[in-house]
């Protein structure tokens, strides 16, 4: 298997049409599907190019460069599906380039990486190059209003919809059936088990289950971040983790090295703490931008 460390330089050359904001041409587009990688996403996308005219619909993917190769994949299925063109933006750095520039590790309420890599980079692309008041589709299903409750708030300046909250409502246990029967085999990440299918499986959002299943489907992902974290933590001297530890009434950081060797020790963990990505819906602390 290919180190996760070295997918990096192919995938810039090979997907991206558009690497900055404002590079190219204003286009006044309406309808902007915030597309992720995920099925919800795309469901969403058949929908609004159902719905509108064409010309005035972009699919916009903001790239973390941590990204499992497979989504890329399933990137390219979706353009030759809906025969429409993905518009593929990022920051210009991975999670850890970010983390380390910040002088810190995101988490839950400081979700650095969701905000500087996702909906800044986004906010700022729809900005430079559609007409004002645009509308923002976000693939969130029926049971996720209160994340299209939080866009809202935070994005006054848009019309912010969620068409797979409306009938026919799809169970996203459905999702990767009724995608297949479109002729789109959905990314490995589903068929791996996780619940989301963005930065590669890791997500410093994600709970102790998350990342033992990280651990047991995508090792060497997993020894990478494991590695960068460490490395985080001798270059700056400071006891922070991506996981917490909540043993004994205590909430202490979790290394992921200490983590993996309780596992493989035959340690027990929290085999509920899934958590998970939420990168669009910003936490509440965080106010409208």
């Amino acid at each position: 298997m290919v180190p996760f460390r070295m997918f990096r330089g192919a995938r810039i050359r090979r997907n991206f049409n558009v690497f900055a904001c404002n590079r190219g041409v204003r286009n006044m587009t309406d309808h902007i599907v915030m597309l992720s990688g995920g099925l919800c996403s795309f469901f969403a996308a058949q929908r609004v190019l159902d719905q509108q005219e064409r010309r005035v619909v972009t699919l916009l993917f903001a790239d973390t460069l941590s990204e499992h190769p497979d989504l890329y994949r399933f990137l390219d299925d979706v353009e030759k599906r809906l025969q429409h063109p993905v518009t593929r933006i990022s920051h210009g750095m991975g999670l850890w380039d970010l983390f380390n520039q910040q002088g810190m590790i995101a988490n839950t309420q400081a979700d650095l990486c969701s905000r500087i890599m996702k909906r800044d980079l986004c906010d700022k692309w729809v900005k430079a190059n559609c007409a004002p008041k645009p509308t923002l589709h976000f693939g969130f299903d029926w049971s996720e209003a209160s994340r299209l409750d939080g866009v809202r708030r935070a994005k006054p300046w848009a019309t912010c919809e969620a068409p797979m909250l409306e009938p026919p409502y799809l169970w996203k246990h459905n999702m990767p059936d009724a995608a297949r029967e479109m002729g789109i085999e959905p990314s490995s990440t589903y068929a791996d088990g996780f619940e989301h299918d963005n930065c590669g499986g890791f997500c410093v959002k994600a709970g102790q289950a998350h990342f033992a299943r990280l651990l047991h489907k995508r090792r060497e992902v997993y020894l990478y971040h494991e590695q960068e974290e460490q490395s985080f933590r001798d270059r700056t001297g400071k006891d922070v983790a991506v996981l917490r530890d909540r043993r004994g009434g205590k909430t202490k950081p979790l290394t992921l090295l200490a983590f993996r060797q309780r596992i493989e020790g035959g340690g027990l963990f929290d085999e509920d703490d899934i958590g998970g990505c939420n990168c669009f819906a910003p936490p509440e602390t965080e106010g409208a931008t």
